[in-house]
């Protein structure tokens, strides 16, 4: 088979290496010149664990092909993946214009059958206007070519994509034809050697369900701060609670681990997304509307421990902040609750001094030279009055502390993602400060 992925970010760049790996023929399209330049000398626009060494092997192989030429990479081509982005618009809606523009770009040069799929995740309704698009396309050019329009929404994981993409717990197509079923059967085929599910529906059914997919883990990780709240202002221990909780199979453990809000890429675009789609349509989605509401106080909670700590005497303290991307084992800044924290101790006059293993220079883009950028977790800890722990990278979790106790000016702890035992910081002399435990002895008012 023949494919064509429009989009070199992230969820475009990941979907052709993996169709790549496992012997398909891709190019993948965008109309960035310098992108794709840097895309054919192994340089790539995003940090993922293993995907540069897959970029590479794939290359050299000849399976995989990087262009600006959507004409060339149409043609012939048996599935063409759509995977711009979709930037969220002022009103929470989702921006098409990318995706349509691609959709024109393929009538233009489609010379023969193929199907279209929209990879991007893209309100229910979208794959009509891409039909649309490509239909009017082709009549402007006199020409009468088949085709099929598929929806087949994207579920990985930044950090863990590779793995998603190859061994997925299910792959959703949405299809109206039965030729387009087979052509998307075939080119899965090799992913589902191992038992794992293709699942078939309806395009709209499938539209919706990666918008219901990541609107339901954003609604379970502001359920657990909302109780984490709760739970300091009770006295309650959260990380017990959470264990309680995780152990009754219809919850589960996953995605019950409170901290300072959700981030990225999808969570906070897909759930506005979704509650504009329901009041276009006259309807409210009224849990999700708490979800997002929980989530934008819950980016502010450890910046209020730093305040009431440190009362009105925080100007001029100097805050260590371990971990810059919105979550581990990626460079992503998208929504990242750091940035939100560190602009609010900037406005109270302290000065940061930030460590993060690879988000450094996506960092950079928002925040500038307005903190310090340490070369190492441990420099960023000279002289500081204060350590917050923002995201929860693995070389955190057992720091020597000992040297982070030599290196500090102050013993004070704030960790937003409770990676550290409560108890044995403070027998070591630390003000420990976490999320959903309440600090000191009081009793629950």
């Amino acid at each position: 088979m023949k494919i064509a992925v429009v989009g070199t970010g992230y969820v475009g760049l990941v979907t052709g290496t993996c169709f790549a790996e496992v012997g398909i023929d891709v190019t993948c399209i965008d109309i960035d010149q310098r992108k794709i330049d840097n895309l054919r000398q192994g340089i790539l626009p995003i940090y993922e664990p293993g995907l540069e060494e897959m970029v590479t092997r794939n290359v050299d192989a000849g399976r995989l092909h990087f262009s600006t030429d959507l004409g060339a990479a149409i043609k012939d081509c048996d599935v063409a993946f759509i995977a711009v982005g979709t930037p969220p618009g002022e009103d929470g809606s989702a921006d098409l214009k990318y995706v349509l523009a691609v959709a024109r770009g393929i009538g233009e040069h489609m010379n023969s059958y193929g199907v279209i799929v929209t990879k991007s995740t893209v309100p229910v309704g979208t794959a009509a206007k891409v039909r649309r698009e490509i239909e009017q396309a082709l009549e402007k050019r006199g020409a009468q070519v088949d085709f099929d329009v598929a929806s087949n929404p994207e579920f990985l994981k930044e950090g863990a994509a590779i793995d998603d993409f190859l061994k997925p717990d299910r792959i959703v197509v949405g299809v109206a034809s039965e030729r387009a079923e087979d052509v998307m059967s075939r080119l899965y085929k090799p992913f589902l050697l191992n038992g794992h599910p293709i699942i078939f529906m309806d395009i709209p059914s499938a539209e919706m369900t990666k918008y219901a997919a990541n609107s339901m883990l954003a609604t379970k990780i502001s359920f657990m701060n909302d109780i984490a709240n709760l739970c300091e202002i009770m006295g309650a221990d959260v990380n017990m609670v959470r264990r309680g909780i995780g152990s009754d199979a219809r919850i589960g453990p996953k995605f019950i681990y409170p901290g300072i809000g959700y981030g990225g890429s999808c969570f906070p675009k897909d759930v506005k997304a979704l509650i504009k789609t329901a009041q276009e349509n006259g309807y409210q989605m009224q849990v999700l509307q708490a979800v997002e509401s929980v989530n934008e106080g819950q980016k502010e909670v450890l910046f209020n421990k730093v305040k009431k700590h440190f009362g009105a005497e925080l100007k001029g303290k100097k805050m260590a902040v371990w971990g810059l991307s919105f979550k581990p084992k990626t460079d992503d800044m998208r929504e990242a609750p750091s940035l939100v924290i560190i602009e609010k101790l900037l406005a109270e006059g302290c000065t940061v001094s930030a460590y993060d293993p690879v988000a450094v220079t996506e960092a950079k883009h928002s925040l500038g030279d307005r903190i310090t950028y340490a070369e190492d977790q441990m420099e960023a800890l000279i002289d500081a009055d204060a350590l917050l722990i923002v995201t929860e990278w693995p070389e955190f979790r057992v720091p020597n502390f000992t040297v982070v106790s030599r290196l500090m000016k102050q013993k004070v702890i704030f960790d937003g993602r409770n990676i550290y035992d409560k108890q044995e910081l403070e027998q070591a002399g630390f003000a420990y400060h976490c999320i959903g435990v309440r600090t000191g002895h009081q009793e629950p008012v």
